[in-house]
């Protein structure tokens, strides 16, 4: 290990901690330095923005940089790759279908599916876009979203009748959005396809915001109450263990 870049990083850890700033003879006193020292470790982590001071206080402040490569690293992340081993885990414990939808420009779109050991037949395939409002993981985004933008979604793209089971009033509707924003999770009981019996959660981007969601598919006669109840703490904790792969921190917003 350099003990420099030891010492520099350990540095930008320190002044992290305290939002007042710290002054160089503390640093000293922690790090057991020199003050001539720690003023030439500072000068280096000021000049490449780690660290700033202030003008009046003198004391030494986190910089900008560290949000900087924060916002380049979460802007590299890719969904699919990030969720890849809770998806997985989730298809093993569960032995069911598991799909990883995108929320993009006001619509759903399948980017995995990880198809189970049981047999099942559905009309989701990664590309294919999926119906917010009798879906499981459309529902879901939708409860997170503010009412003027679910009236915006639902004015634009209507609610068909899918199957008998789909909820097509809008009043009902937004009663069962609001259970399942309080609730974690979403169910569609043969809402989408007759025969199929879909368990949903959110996913949340650094920014607190719904970005994608999750969800256990299985043929309705496997998934009944208790078998859902079952399924129910997996599906949110799958959900909020990719949004914290995000950089989405609880109680964000």
């Amino acid at each position: 290990m350099v003990k420099s870049v030891d010492r520099a990083l350990t540095i930008v850890s320190l002044v992290s901690q305290k939002k007042e700033g710290v002054r160089v003879t503390e640093l000293a006193s922690q790090l057991d330095l020199n003050k001539s020292s720690i003023f030439r470790l500072l000068a280096t982590l000021v000049r490449h923005g780690y660290v700033e001071q202030d003008s009046e206080t003198k004391k030494y402040k986190l910089g900008y940089k560290p949000l900087e490569l924060s916002a380049i690293l979460l802007e590299s992340i890719d969904l699919r790759s990030q969720a890849k081993t809770f998806l997985k885990e989730l298809e093993t414990i569960t032995n069911e279908v598991i799909h990883l939808v995108l929320f993009n420009d006001g619509e759903v779109i399948y980017i995995e599916k990880l198809e189970g050991n049981e047999t099942l037949r559905t009309h989701s395939r990664v590309g294919r876009r999926a119906p917010l409002h009798c879906t499981s993981v459309g529902k879901v985004i939708l409860a997170n979203l503010t009412e003027s933008e679910v009236n915006d979604l639902l004015e634009r793209n209507g609610m068909p009748k899918h199957t008998e089971n789909t909820i097509t009033d809008k009043e009902s509707f937004m009663v069962e959005l609001k259970k399942i924003r309080n609730q974690g999770y979403g169910i569609e009981s043969e809402e989408n396809e007759p025969g199929i019996t879909c368990l949903a959660a959110p996913i949340f981007n650094n920014e607190g915001d719904i970005t994608a969601a999750v969800s256990i598919s299985g043929p309705s006669i496997r998934m009944a109450d208790d078998r859902l109840e079952e399924l129910k703490s997996y599906i949110i904790s799958t959900g909020e263990k990719i949004s914290s792969r995000l950089g989405f921190q609880n109680g964000v917003k």
